[in-house]
């Protein structure tokens, strides 16, 4: 009778331990909450207009100090420090053990920067993972800031009332959410996606992993609802419950800071596609990437709210828009957070992404867009090992991604007219314009 040696463990297959080191990650980020972290204090809106908005918000490190998080970060450190490990152990350099190592080490980055809040260093490390307006595009030379201007340029040329009516805020928060449970509840067949008022938001609305809250003082007109039922729902809850889905691919129901500007740019562009956008929306989101370059260029949070002023936002609006660029960092400039460059950066580049898929014979890659919470860069690597049941095909996509003719035409056309000499076709119609 052969001596055989007892193994130490069950053979696992390459699946199982993707799995399981990818449910590792899962379970360690969730109580893991940026934006609960970094949240001001609820009067702080009003005793900055009581200052006749003057007096700048005392939010700095000793306040975020206060703030529970409700875990202890260092030992949350050393769990995902052991989850890397593991990843290099049991995967090697394999492509996707890649991506988990990457994602293992980003929540050690994030972790780190909330242990900063209120210091330069917090937007330092806000920088490293989730960019700047300085960064540059995928053509190395061209830089987030320099897109936002441009298209700052365009936006504030445009009249909405020239455009077509102005629709009225006429619903209320109850009645937006009653209009998006029962539209959701036709795209989401099979998944109950849950539609809840909620007063501590600061946006008008948020998606979760299979919910959206929505602001309860927030106020809505028949496109605001639109644009939620696309941006949160088509998109972002899609992601989601696609990522949750995934029987290996289980890191694809997290989003890490890697994946933001995929994501914020895959649904702004969405909102585009279904022609729900509007110039007004557009500056709102284009203004918040500029608002960052100013603050990481030392202008204070009284500066940036004062610009927003002068670009015609109401008070509400010009505090709520400036907190979000100085929320964790330092007040008085030069250190911002700077998450919202993700959704000009990440417009840019998923346009260009579908654009080169379609124009480079590869529309095959572009479901895997809603596979989860995917960053770009990701997505060959994840097609590529779809056949071996790795990632899963995603199970709710848009419209104009399930059935690509209409968005083949229209990015074929965009492509078309990049290689037309914009300028010169612009000075000849601008000088008809004048004629007459």
């Amino acid at each position: 009778m052969l001596n055989e040696a007892v193994p130490t463990r069950p053979w696992r297959s390459y699946k199982e331990s993707v799995a399981s080191l990818a449910q590792r990650i899962v379970d360690a980020q969730r109580p893991i909450r940026v934006l609960n972290a970094v949240k001001w204090p609820a009067d702080t809106f009003e005793n900055f207009r009581l200052s006749h908005f003057r007096e700048l918000p005392v939010l700095d490190q000793s306040y975020y100090a206060t703030l529970n998080q409700g875990f202890d970060v260092k030992a949350k450190e050393r769990e995902f420090s052991e989850i890397a490990a593991d990843v290099q152990r049991d995967l090697g350099d394999d492509a996707i053990g890649r991506i988990l190592l990457h994602t293992a080490e980003q929540y050690i980055g994030v972790l780190e920067m909330l242990r900063c809040r209120g210091t330069p260093r917090f937007y330092t490390l806000s920088r490293e993972l989730y960019g700047s307006p300085k960064d540059l595009l995928q053509d190395g030379t061209t830089a987030v800031r320099e897109v936002a201007q441009r298209m700052y340029q365009l936006l504030t040329q445009l009249d909405d009332r020239v455009l077509g009516p102005i629709p009225e805020q006429s619903l209320s928060a109850e009645q937006a959410v009653e209009i998006l449970k029962l539209r959701l509840a036709e795209v989401f067949d099979d998944v109950s996606v849950r539609v809840i008022l909620d007063d501590g938001i600061v946006a008008d609305a948020a998606a979760g992993s299979d919910y959206i809250k929505v602001r309860s003082d927030a106020r809505f007109s028949e496109r605001d609802v639109k644009i939620l039922e696309v941006h949160e729902g088509w998109v972002h809850v899609a992601t989601s419950v696609n990522g949750q889905r995934q029987p290996v691919a289980r890191w694809l129901a997290v989003g890490p800071p890697r994946v933001a500007a995929t994501q914020e740019g895959l649904a702004t562009l969405t909102e585009v596609l279904t022609l729900c956008s509007h110039p007004r929306r557009a500056r709102r989101l284009n203004d918040r990437a500029l608002a960052v370059d100013k603050a990481e260029d030392g202008a204070s949070f009284y500066d940036v709210f004062e610009w927003f002023r002068t670009e015609g936002y109401d008070e509400a609006v010009c505090y709520w828009s400036t907190q979000r660029v100085f929320r964790g960092g330092v007040v008085d400039g030069g250190a911002p957070f700077t998450k919202d460059v993700s959704y000009v950066k990440g417009l840019v580049s998923n346009f260009n992404f579908l654009r080169s898929a379609i124009t480079g014979g590869r529309p095959d890659l572009i479901r895997w867009l809603f596979a989860g919470k995917v960053a770009l860069e990701d997505i060959p690597i994840l097609a590529a090992r779809a056949h071996e049941g790795v990632v899963a095909v995603p199970r709710y996509m848009p419209p104009m991604f399930r059935d690509l003719n209409g968005l083949a035409m229209w990015l074929g056309v965009s492509a078309f007219w990049a290689y037309v000499n914009n300028e010169k076709i612009q000075t000849y119609y601008n000088k008809l314009f004048q004629t007459g």
